[in-house]
């Protein structure tokens, strides 16, 4: 329910161009808060596994979920700011899986074998970087290591790079209990593939698609990107044709955040051939548009999903939840984040492990856990943190539920924050009353702008974060 006691209406962004374009300032994704500058080196391993063990005397000790970041990939995609490793040399898998499988047994002895692992999702880089053969054995660790729920209750996901997949690997994925794959599209395009470095013809991602629901990976979630060189509403129309013939339960369509500066490789993407701020905002609107006529609902900031799948249902159902693979189901799952540069969540404490392998490898072989930045989440970041997310994946925001969970009076606590919202409002952004914050449609694509009215932190250190555009 809303805050006004109304179910809530899975309603699509309405579009208002000049709106958009007066709001388009760069600001947090929100799948953390505080967001991961603010992490620090003083949340250190040894504060991580204090917090981990501690949450196993929790009065009803939260399941978990894992994430294994892997971050090899055989080629360049130059759009990618992700923190991967580009090499043709297989040797170095079988060396960062030795080192996985020594961080798996120290996490998992930090928690209590009763705590079943619900979800799994490996993430990189490229997972299927790994041969059919590397990839049995990390399974096998996880399963000697944690206590895996009954297949019924289990969410195991990967992403899927359709032209780093051997001729069997869906089907042992589906063998090892995968039962969700994401694929990422980006755009069917010959000449954006071309431009960015990631030339991957349709008939070989449908391929891919149709053997791993062969395999029994029922559920298929699509990476989109607008913004991409060479884009116009009538190419990426083409790809959306192509999209909504294969029907995926999930479609995920990101903003191209442009920032040479900060991203080497999208110095190789030359500034002339990308849409101006207006086509952008064409095609973003184009695909809301199909997509919503096609039968998706709206999921949050960046999401869609067909009626029926789980991520739908967590939206009706408030366990949608907002992490750092975008946004996922259980919510109620700690989760457990291995590999380098991971980024893990135990309650009320974020942990970040090593970026670079070879700090990654010494923590390992000296035998500590390799976090070594994080954040402990004080009352005043619990708090806005669940009105941020409560903000970007329902789109409103219970007073009263808020006061009940901190013993706050929420007009009060957040006077200034509310009295900030009031330009929203009269733009037509969401509504505030005594029963608490709803986000109108037109707001539906300015989530991240809303939930920065909330972040103590972003007004204290606005200068020195660059983050990427809202629209």
């Amino acid at each position: 329910m809303d805050p006004k006691g109304n179910h809530k209406a899975h309603a699509p962004a309405v579009f208002d161009r000049p709106l958009y374009e007066k709001y388009d300032v760069p600001g947090p994704r929100y799948t953390s808060y505080p967001t991961a500058p603010h992490f620090h080196a003083g949340v250190d391993a040894e504060a991580y596994a204090a917090a981990a063990r501690r949450s196993n005397d929790d009065p009803v000790p939260r399941p978990l979920s894992l994430y294994v970041h892997i971050p090899f990939c055989h080629s360049l995609c130059y759009y990618c700011a992700c923190n991967k490793i580009i090499t043709r040399h297989r040797e170095k898998a079988e060396i960062y899986l030795h080192y996985l499988e020594r961080e798996l047994a120290l996490q998992a002895a930090l928690f209590d074998r009763d705590r079943p692992l619900r979800q799994l999702h490996l993430g990189g880089g490229t997972p299927t970087f790994m041969d059919d053969r590397q990839l049995w054995r990390l399974m096998q660790a996880i399963s000697r290591h944690f206590s895996l729920a009954p297949p019924r209750e289990r969410e195991f996901s990967i992403e899927i790079d359709p032209r780093a997949v051997g001729p069997g690997t869906m089907q042992v994925l589906g063998g090892l209990g995968f039962n969700r794959m994401s694929l990422g599209v980006q755009d069917f395009d010959p000449a954006v593939q071309a431009a960015v470095n990631r030339v991957q013809p349709a008939e070989l991602v449908q391929g891919v698609i149709e053997q791993g629901r062969a395999a029994g990976m029922a559920s298929l979630s699509l990476d989109l990107i607008y913004g991409l060189p060479h884009q116009s509403v009538a190419t990426f129309d083409a790809t959306l044709d192509e999209v909504l013939s294969i029907r995926p339960d999930r479609l995920s369509v990101y903003n191209y955040a442009h920032l040479p500066e900060r991203v080497k490789a999208q110095r190789l993407i030359a500034r002339e051939t990308l849409p101006s701020p207006q086509g952008k905002l064409a095609i973003l609107e184009h695909t809301v548009g199909r997509l919503t006529d096609a039968g998706y609902v709206a999921i949050g900031l960046d999401h869609f999903a067909l009626p029926g799948s789980d991520l739908a249902q967590a939206m009706d159902n408030n366990t949608l939840q907002r992490n750092f693979q975008g946004y996922s189901t259980h919510a109620e799952c700690d989760l457990v984040a291995v590999g380098a540069t991971a980024i893990g969540n135990i309650g009320a404490h974020y942990s970040q492990n090593a970026s670079h392998l070879r700090s990654y490898y010494a923590l390992l072989d000296s035998g500590q856990i390799p976090v070594v930045r994080g954040c402990e989440l004080g009352f005043d970041d619990r708090l806005r943190r669940a009105v941020i997310e409560r903000l970007m994946c329902r789109t409103w925001v219970d007073a009263r539920e808020i006061e009940r969970l901190f013993g706050i009076h929420f007009s009060e606590y957040f006077e200034p924050e509310l009295k900030a919202l009031a330009p929203l409002e009269a733009d037509g952004l969401l509504q505030r009353h005594s029963a608490g914050i709803r986000v109108l449609p037109t707001g539906r694509l300015l989530l991240r702008n809303i939930a920065m009215v909330f972040d103590r932190y972003l007004h204290q250190h606005a200068a020195q974060v660059r983050y990427s555009r809202t629209v």
